[in-house]
């Protein structure tokens, strides 16, 4: 760890949800504390129904905290609207879930760029399509540009989700087990680009996963075993 401030500080937070007939509540979580520095790589694994969804979004202002405090780079997201929690996350965080959620009738450049639509960044939106291009590259889909999504394979079209998640020049980027709908060959592919982007372009990277071999290429691991989140040694 270094002395600087971390990028993202989670302090004692849970998320409680009603029953259906409000007769009962479940504790989902229950009091994590997290801190991630910019920069850094972290895999958090663990068994269906942990938690570790519910965590991803609470970290990417999607869902708000029953209790506790979520700190991105010194403001509190609790203490954000609806509107500043969604501005915030166009311009500081990008998503990668499981399914793509391209739109079909888009091609490969334009899914990657519909977030930079809104973006309040002028000069980044102007950038946009060349940046999109240079990153399209960098994944090996330079030639799958205009190719629409059932026109790519389960890989190709993932590796397009990645791109649409770092378009914007994120801080942040958070991945909700992004290979599980892979091949094999495929996900060792999505593994390694996502952790030379890590290495390369500083991007930190929190990644919930299944599989074992994705996290031995992050740096840090955290388990979570029914609403907490275990560290080996004193990592926190």
């Amino acid at each position: 760890m270094t002395d600087a401030s971390p990028l993202l500080q989670l302090t004692d937070v849970t998320k409680r949800y009603a029953s259906a007939d409000d007769t009962a509540q479940k504790d989902v979580l229950r009091g994590v504390s997290l801190t991630v520095q910019a920069g850094e790589s972290l895999a958090i694994t663990g068994p269906s129904g942990s938690g570790k969804s519910t965590l991803l979004n609470i970290i990417g202002a999607l869902d708000p905290p029953s209790s506790g405090s979520v700190l991105f780079d010194g403001t509190d997201l609790c203490d954000l609207d609806e509107k500043q929690r969604s501005a915030l996350r166009n311009r500081h965080i990008g998503f990668v879930f499981q399914g793509h959620h391209l739109l079909p009738q888009c091609t490969a450049l334009e899914n990657v760029l519909i977030p930079t639509l809104v973006h309040r960044d002028a000069a980044l939106r102007g950038d946009a399509d060349a940046r999109a291009r240079r990153l399209l590259d960098r994944v090996g889909l330079t030639d799958k540009l205009k190719r629409r999504p059932g026109q790519l394979s389960g890989g190709e079209q993932q590796r397009v989700a990645v791109v649409r998640a770092l378009i914007n020049e994120p801080r942040l980027v958070l991945a909700d087990e992004p290979t599980g709908s892979l091949d094999e060959d495929s996900a060792d592919r999505l593994v390694e680009l996502l952790a030379a982007l890590n290495r390369e372009q500083r991007v930190t990277l929190i990644v919930v996963t299944h599989a074992p071999r994705f996290a031995d290429h992050l740096r840090r691991r955290a388990v979570m075993r029914q609403g907490v989140v275990e560290f080996d040694g004193d990592d926190s």
